[in-house]
């Protein structure tokens, strides 16, 4: 087994909780389930993919809340929500109820931009103001200000029998303390640590410049960190495809093998006018995968990850995948699960 610096800190896991749109309560219920398993396997963090107008999680927020009432230790985050879709100060309420029903559990992710095919779905979500909303970083600021108990309103007192806040209600004094921004730009790693958020980097980079998908997100890492407040501290955590075979049937291993086959060709130059660059999704054993995680230029950069689970596999694949990430590969890289 190849020498590292540090041992993996937290490790964690994501899923996109997908469903059946004709019957969607037993996806829900399996991506429960999943998050009870996390627990009891140890695992440090879930998070849960967010997706609008497709068969996987809408809501984080409400799923995260369910999920609460059904553990008692596991962190809970969301990777990401776009706030494109979101109303900066419905989603400080929001997030701030889930954290005090959590105890203080939520880590929440965000990017920005415009929506998904907002062309197609203005009309819908801003029919009144689509062509003035602003999708850039002042609505992340926004969204900081009013978690971190910055007023909301000009009023505060009583008025007739009610009592008025002029900040967020509930105020969860930590929250503050836990957002995270998904960033795949450099742009968005330096504005991310200027701003002492965390910072979540996946398994797509945007090639601004030459050099490989690892030497791009290394230089990701090192450009939050040089803005961070916290600097060399500044909390990195890294999403990338891992799927151990260790306890795997030969049949799961040749399902996971062709995924990451067909899902290759996209990882071997940049996609589209944006130049996304898509790392390689990691199959093998936890010893192989082992081997791997260490050369990886990236990963010997943070000491917390959140592997993605593959998007369309079925509950009994998860939870091989997850049992294995929790008993074989975390060990592996020098992690210890939760008591």
């Amino acid at each position: 087994m190849p020498s590292t610096t540090q041992p993996l800190r937290k490790l964690g896991f994501l899923t996109i909780g997908l469903f059946d749109g004709d019957d969607p309560r037993p996806g829900h219920e399996s991506t429960l389930r999943i998050i009870e398993l996390g627990e009891k396997l140890g695992f440090d963090s879930a998070w849960v993919r967010h997706r609008h107008l497709q068969y996987g999680i809408s809501s984080p927020v409400a799923v995260l809340a369910a999920a609460t009432q059904r553990t008692s230790r596991i962190e809970f985050g969301t990777a990401v929500i776009p706030l494109g879709w979101e109303n900066p100060l419905r989603l400080a309420e929001d997030l701030a109820t889930v954290d005090i029903l959590s105890g203080g559990r939520l880590n929440p992710g965000l990017s920005v931009g415009p929506p998904m095919h907002y062309d197609r779905v203005q009309t819908a979500l801003y029919p009144d103001t689509g062509d003035r909303e602003d999708f850039g970083y002042e609505r992340v600021s926004r969204l900081l200000s009013l978690i971190r108990g910055e007023p909301a309103s000009s009023f505060h007192g009583t008025e007739g029998i009610e009592e008025f806040s002029d900040r967020v209600q509930p105020h969860s004094p930590g929250l503050g303390r836990r957002m995270w921004y998904g960033g795949a730009s450099t742009r968005s790693a330096q504005w991310a640590g200027a701003h002492g958020m965390n910072f979540l980097t996946s398994s797509v980079v945007r090639a601004e410049g030459p050099g490989s998908f690892e030497e791009i997100q290394r230089s990701h890492v090192h450009a939050f960190r040089e803005q961070h407040p916290d600097g060399e501290r500044a909390r990195v955590s890294q999403g990338l495809v891992v799927i151990p075979t260790d306890t795997a049937t030969s049949e799961q291993r040749a399902k996971y093998e062709e995924y990451a086959a067909k899902r290759l060709p996209r990882t071997t130059e940049p996609q589209g006018p944006a130049r996304m660059l898509f790392s390689p999704d990691f199959v093998g054993t936890s010893a192989e995968l082992a081997e791997r995680l260490y050369a990886h230029a990236a990963f010997r950069e943070i000491d917390e990850v959140a592997f993605a689970l593959p998007f369309t596999f079925e509950h009994e694949d998860y939870v091989q995948i997850l049992t294995d990430l929790a008993t074989r590969l975390g060990p592996a890289l020098g992690w210890k699960p939760a008591a």
